[in-house]
């Protein structure tokens, strides 16, 4: 039992680690861009993360854990911003490499400012909830940065598809942490609205984890090339 988050990160990065070497992709090759991608957007999230376990906004059950901690926090989360990082990445690539036309391309602008207003929205209705708030504003910075700030790079075409695919392995990885649970919230702090067991925070949690991690992985890849 004391294995179980452990045994969820390893099967996160299992197959995306093993099909790295795929010919198509060549994923192993782009390693020197995504490792500080991930390493970057680790620390920022880890951050948060130890924000929110001295704010009791999540706390975690030492039933699922090995029992190792680093400050603060159980290695497993620590290796989750690890290995949930590298499978999306991952996932991008393979859909860039794979199906190279997006239709997305057309939408992509109009889908960003939509997520702007919604960010906007939630804040003015749910910022008295800590999740809410940090959540909702970090995203609503990144992207308002990616979208309009850093213009050269022009990826959130490709970025929005990945995203609706990765929703799938996060409904289910996801769905084990907070079922079992082995990640407990505090309903004070967050809307208190769940799809199934997940807070409906945790779907743009995850966007901008990801997004933080594309813009970064691309960023030192258009710095390779320059």
């Amino acid at each position: 039992m004391h294995y179980i988050y452990l045994l969820i990160n390893i099967a996160v990065i299992f197959f995306p680690l093993v099909l790295s070497f795929d010919k198509k992709v060549h994923f192993f090759s782009k390693w020197k861009y995504i490792v500080p991608a991930i390493l970057i957007t680790g620390v920022v999230f880890l951050i948060w993360d130890l924000l929110f376990v001295k704010l009791d906004v999540w706390s975690f059950n030492p039933d699922y854990l090995i029992g190792v901690y680093l400050w603060g926090l159980p290695l497993e989360e620590m290796l989750f911003f690890l290995t949930v990082p590298y499978a999306c990445v991952f996932i991008y690539e393979c859909l860039n490499a794979y199906f190279p036309k997006n239709e997305l391309q057309k939408y992509s602008l109009a889908l960003s400012n939509l997520f702007l207003g919604l960010c906007i929205a939630i804040l003015f209705f749910g910022f008295h909830h800590w999740y809410t708030l940090i959540n909702f504003g970090f995203l609503f910075i990144v992207l308002a940065y990616v979208e309009y700030v850093n213009v050269k790079l022009r990826f959130m075409y490709k970025f929005y598809r990945a995203y609706l695919v990765a929703l799938i392995p996060f409904y289910i990885v996801n769905g084990f942490l907070t079922a079992i649970p082995v990640v407990i919230y505090n309903n004070k702090e967050n809307l208190n609205f769940r799809v199934g067991t997940i807070p409906f925070e945790d779907h743009f949690y995850l966007m901008s984890l990801l997004l933080m991690n594309v813009y970064l992985y691309e960023w030192f890849k258009s710095r390779a090339k320059n």
